[in-house]
C-alpha cells in the first residue's frame, strides 16, 4: 500500500464516519437520544481500534435505527429489556484489533520475560 492509499483511507473512513454520525443526529426523537446513546456506550465498551471496524459498527448502528425510525419499531423492541447486554453483543459482532489486545500482548510478554530472568 502506498503512503497516500494510507492517509486517503483513513481521510475516507472519517468521512464515512460523519456521515454516519450526522444519519444519527437526524434521526426524529426519541429514535436520535437512543443511537448516540448506544454509540456512547459502543465507544467506551467496544475497545476497538481498527477505523475501518468502527466505521462499519457506526454504519450498521445508523442503518439500524433509520429502519426502526422509519418503521416506528419501538425503542424497547430493539434493546430488549438490558440496553447493556443489546450493546455489548452489537459490539461482539464486529472483530478488529481492540485496544485490549495490546495489552494482553504486553501482560503474556512481561510475565515471560519475568519467569525468563526467575531461571537465570
Amino acid at each position: 500500500m502506498a503512503w497516500y492509499e494510507r492517509v486517503t483511507g483513513v481521510l475516507a473512513q472519517k468521512k464515512q464516519y460523519r456521515a454516519d454520525m450526522a444519519r444519527i443526529e437526524a434521526l426524529p426523537s426519541p429514535y436520535a437520544a437512543a443511537a448516540k446513546g448506544v454509540h456512547r456506550y459502543l465507544m467506551y465498551c467496544a475497545g476497538v481500534t481498527d477505523g475501518e471496524t468502527s466505521v462499519a459498527m457506526v454504519t450498521d448502528l445508523a442503518d439500524l435505527w433509520e429502519r426502526a425510525a422509519a418503521d416506528g419499531t419501538p425503542i424497547h423492541d430493539i434493546v430488549g429489556d438490558d440496553p447493556v447486554e443489546f450493546a455489548e453483543t452489537f459490539a461482539a459482532a464486529y472483530s478488529g484489533k481492540n485496544w485490549i489486545d495490546k495489552e494482553r500482548a504486553r501482560l503474556t510478554s512481561t510475565i515471560s520475560d519475568a519467569e525468563r530472568d526467575q531461571t537465570h
